[in-house]
């Protein structure tokens, strides 16, 4: 059933109910659980009632794109949360939730999805037709238990890869804030440019309607939008690529080495340096990219700025739309750039260089996890595992 209701009758008006705002829904996982309880006074209106074992879709851009989409774990009788929240919940004897939640979290079913969202900028959502409309493979019971355990046990491998990227980055990051301070506050009063000055070129990726569905194709040449952009580390997917042809056509937007590339909506900060293993890759619709002017700052030094934790929070706060964290060529150019003597950078990129061992490691990992779990998905909901 999709957005069922629920008989909340029984529970009183002081009953302390698990509530689950949007942040608690993260990318990249398909569990969720909450420990912030609400009384059932305060969120009975105005907030999306549903069950343990229900699954949760985020419904409104960039939320759904980002992959928002899992069960919830609910210790009370009922739980609450945000209002852009889809609720499905599967027909126990004919559905399996795992399985759906796998299907669902699929790149296809998030692109097709976020093709058929409507309403206006920075407002636009899945609508209910989109999900009603979905058609998925049904096996028995026993056959979709057996593919979601698979599938789960993949999902928890690059888990495990993820978390060992975040440490490697507060590593990272504390560095950086040794030798520069915070770019925000700029205690050490280094010199400040404008990101604009320092780019020969700030180019955000193609309008979606330059891209069909039949553009994609297995194994061709990788696009990399905000999914494909983890721990400062540009990951493929070697089912979300287009063919040769579709390339030649959009080459202004091949990415080159040493380039910068940002997601622009979702979460804030995210980025990594093209290395050259990814040059002539494609910039994503979500995503953009800074070609920087030589020697005028170090690419390795400037990703650590755009994804350190302050300068986070200040994308965050002048990124366009209401609902939406949306980010577009003048926000990024008018960015204020701490720009200390290239010497330190150097050294800051040295010390990055070690670590990028350790998170190439890490990261040549996840994305094998990532592509594991992605031919897993593909040939589980086309009956070859």
């Amino acid at each position: 059933m999709l957005n069922p209701a629920n008989d909340t009758g029984s529970i009183a008006h002081d009953d302390e109910l698990d509530f689950f705002p949007m942040s608690v829904v993260e990318a990249g996982k398909s569990v969720a659980a909450t420990a912030e309880t609400r009384p059932f006074s305060e969120v009975q209106k105005g907030y999306t009632c549903f069950a343990d074992g229900d699954v949760l879709l985020a419904k409104i851009t960039p939320c759904f794109e980002n992959g928002k989409i899992a069960e919830a774990r609910v210790r009370s009788e009922f739980a609450f949360g945000s209002t852009e929240f889809h609720v499905l919940r599967p027909q126990p004897q004919k559905l399996d939730t795992r399985y759906l939640v796998n299907f669902l979290r699929r790149d296809t079913v998030l692109i097709e999805g976020e093709r058929k969202m409507t309403g206006s900028v920075g407002q636009r959502r899945v609508p209910n037709h989109f999900l009603e409309s979905l058609q998925i493979p049904l096996p028995d019971l026993a056959e979709q238990r057996r593919i979601a355990a698979i599938l789960d046990k993949a999902d928890a491998l690059r888990v495990k890869r993820r978390e060992a990227l975040d440490m490697l980055d507060g590593l990272a990051n504390s560095i950086f804030i040794n030798m520069f301070s915070d770019p925000i506050s700029n205690v050490k009063r280094w010199r400040t440019v404008c990101l604009s000055q320092l780019a020969n070129r700030i180019q955000i990726g193609p309008f979606g309607s330059q891209l069909h569905e039949e553009d994609y194709v297995d194994n061709g040449i990788p696009l990399v939008n905000p999914m494909h952009i983890r721990n400062g580390h540009i990951c493929a997917d070697v089912s979300f690529t287009i063919t040769e042809e579709k390339h030649k056509e959009l080459d202004s937007y091949h990415l080159e080495e040493g380039d910068l590339i940002l997601g622009r909506r979702g979460e804030m900060g995210r980025c990594a340096v093209v290395s050259s293993r990814e040059k002539g890759w494609l910039c994503g619709t979500g995503s953009l990219f800074v070609r920087l002017k030589a020697d005028e700052v170090d690419p390795v030094y400037l990703a650590q700025v755009i994804s350190s934790p302050s300068m986070r929070k200040h994308l965050g706060n002048v990124a366009q739309g209401v609902t939406m964290a949306n980010l577009n060529k003048n926000i990024v150019g008018s960015l204020t750039i701490p720009v200390p003597p290239m010497e330190r950078q150097r050294l800051f990129k040295a010390a990055m260089n070690e670590i990028g061992v350790l998170k190439a490691s890490h990261g040549s990992s996840l994305e094998q996890a990532d592509n594991l779990f992605s031919s897993l998905q593909h040939r589980a909901f086309t009956g070859a595992l």
